[in-house]
């Protein structure tokens, strides 16, 4: 089972970075992170991929656990990076595949709910917020998305609304019932069993996802790397791309 997806950068690299997006999003939401990697120039090509349920990627209905094995199908051989559900699939990958995933970078990441009562509370939240999107539609629930105040630094982009619109509110209905938070296994115990360099990177207004990566470095050890980037909140790449792009095109350097 593939994923639909865009290949950029060098096209004769021998090292892929494969991008992928947050819920709503497409893979067209990396293109402006990728454009601000001078490394992906001359060192990587990049795969932007649709998740399942989102983009041209909307016929594939799966889980957590079955995305990210039709990730590693689609990229093989690479570093992952993923922002938000991007980041929670990417994290099953590099646990479910370890030999594939050669390095990690998790965007405002988790590694799931411990406590089986707040998943469970929390699986129900999406169940029942995934019908009302069916109700309302994409438009009106991409805007209300969008207003919720872990967006509040994120700049408004007609071109982004645009690709978040394209999703069919059934298909982002159905990611919600099938890969929303409340569904993933914890993952924490799983952690440090980790071995290859991750990086780790949360907007500094976004205090529960920087407690996330504090956590995730801690467990992980010495093969991790935090970022804690300044005036961002939960979409630190969209809304701090350059400082982002450059904490990434760093950290490649190291591994």
């Amino acid at each position: 089972m593939t994923l639909a997806y865009d290949r950029l950068g060098n096209q004769g690299a021998t090292q892929t970075i494969a991008f992928l997006h947050g819920f709503t999003q497409t893979r067209r939401s990396m293109h402006g992170l990728i454009g601000e990697m001078s490394a992906l120039s001359t060192l990587f090509s990049a795969m932007t991929v649709d998740a399942p349920l989102h983009g041209e990627s909307q016929q594939v209905a799966t889980d957590v656990p079955g995305a990210a094995d039709a990730l590693v199908d689609t990229c093989g051989q690479a570093i992952y990076l993923g922002y938000s559900m991007g980041a929670r699939i990417c994290l099953h990958a590099a646990l479910q595949h370890p030999t594939d995933v050669q390095a990690l970078v998790l965007i405002s990441g988790t590694a799931g709910i411990i406590d089986p009562a707040q998943r469970q509370h929390r699986q129900e939240a999406d169940i029942e917020l995934a019908a009302h999107v069916e109700r309302v539609g994409t438009q009106q629930f991409i805007t209300q998305w969008l207003a919720k105040p872990m967006f509040a630094l994120l700049p408004d982009n007609p071109h982004d609304i645009a690709q978040r619109c394209t999703n069919s509110a059934t298909s982002l209905a159905t990611s919600l019932r099938m890969c929303g938070t409340g569904t993933q296994q914890s993952l924490w115990e799983s952690l440090p069993s980790l071995s290859m360099p991750v990086l780790l990177i949360a907007g500094a207004h976004d205090e529960a996802f920087c407690q996330h990566a504090r956590r995730i470095h801690e467990l992980i050890g010495s093969n991790s790397t935090i970022h804690i980037v300044q005036d961002a909140g939960h979409s630190v790449h969209l809304e701090q791309t350059q400082a982002t792009a450059q904490i990434i095109t760093d950290w490649l350097a190291t591994i």
